[in-house]
């Protein structure tokens, strides 16, 4: 498929399509211990979907520039303590 007439948040769109629910893809996005590590994978997704993203549209773009906020900082707010709900008791 070509994507060259295709907006960013589009080509985004069928990045996260593409990714979606697949094990590898959500694990190594998971451990990426920085943003920049998490912008490498991501660009290697496009590039393997033939999308033409450059690092400044994937870091840009929501939701991805989102999920890159998050890598890098904590959020804004938490509703009681900051553990997982997994391991509260």
């Amino acid at each position: 498929m070509d994507f060259s007439g295709y907006t960013a948040a589009q080509k985004i769109s069928a990045l996260v399509r593409g990714i979606e629910g697949d094990k590898r893809w959500n694990t190594a996005l998971a451990k990426a211990p920085t943003a920049e590590a998490m912008l490498d994978l991501l660009e290697s997704a496009s590039n393997k979907l033939k999308l033409g993203l450059s690092r400044q549209e994937l870091a840009s773009t929501p939701p991805l520039r989102d999920w890159l906020w998050f890598k890098k900082n904590k959020p804004l707010f938490t509703i009681g303590d900051e553990l997982p709900r997994y391991r509260q008791q």
